[in-house]
């Protein structure tokens, strides 16, 4: 189900991004200089890949293996984005069991598993898994034409959100590469509630999403790495 929402509103959907975020916050291992470490662009030693060295424990400092607790990814729309969908004529809304509140879209986490072995370790990534957010995403529409991104899965030792996408009710791609994730901005690990918090990952377009909006809007103004917003999860510890 896609629910209009005014123009005003942004494209958050990596908001699910921050996945070296969520992370560190399920495994309640993080500090800032971590954190920092881990989500930042894909070319971060985080994300090469290397056989672990003689004697090497195989074993992570830490194990999430079921995510199905929750609870949410959320991203603070930027304005630079707004204005950039105001300018195409697009207008954003959500899909599903996502929620827009107060310049913030909310994709609820669905499930998936981390392992964290820590950037001391040999191995690397040194954080693996997935972060599922099914049952919700964004949309996008100008005129007849309606796109909408959804059902997201995050992949922390990429550093990249993924996602199925759908074009006037037809699947045109699935487990698509949509945003990246940047964390050079990323807050200390905070407890809440007893749920970890981090926020601070920035959300951006990636190559791949540019080149299909572009495409199918008939513009030429998406740009790759443009900023969407800047992510928050918050991650049931229990």
């Amino acid at each position: 189900m896609r629910t209009p929402l005014r123009s005003s509103l942004g494209r958050g959907v990596l908001g699910a991004v921050a996945t070296g975020a969520l992370v560190f916050s399920l495994a309640a291992c993080a500090s800032t200089s971590d954190s920092e470490s881990n989500n930042t662009a894909p070319t971060h030693p985080v994300n090469q890949t290397r056989e672990p060295g003689p004697g090497e424990s195989l074993l992570p400092q830490a194990s999430i293996p079921d995510l199905s607790n929750g609870v949410d990814t959320q991203v603070a729309v930027d304005a630079s984005f707004v204005e950039a969908l105001t300018t195409l004529g697009l207008t954003p809304g959500v899909v599903g069991t996502a929620t827009f509140t107060d310049g913030t879209f909310s994709f609820p986490i669905t499930g998936g598993h981390v392992d964290y072995f820590g950037p001391d370790s040999e191995i690397r990534p040194y954080v693996q898994g997935e972060i599922d957010h099914d049952g919700s995403g964004l949309s996008l529409t100008a005129g007849s034409t309606a796109v909408e991104l959804s059902d997201f899965r995050i992949d922390p030792g990429e550093s990249k959100l993924y996602g199925t996408v759908t074009a006037n009710g037809q699947v045109v791609a699935e487990d698509a590469y949509l945003f990246t994730l940047w964390g050079g901005t990323l807050k200390p690990l905070e407890v809440v509630d007893g749920n970890a918090v981090l926020e601070g990952t920035t959300v951006h377009v990636s190559p791949d999403a540019a080149e299909l909006l572009n495409e199918t809007f008939g513009t030429d103004a998406v740009q790759d790495e443009m900023l969407v917003g800047v992510a928050k999860i918050t991650a049931a510890t229990e």
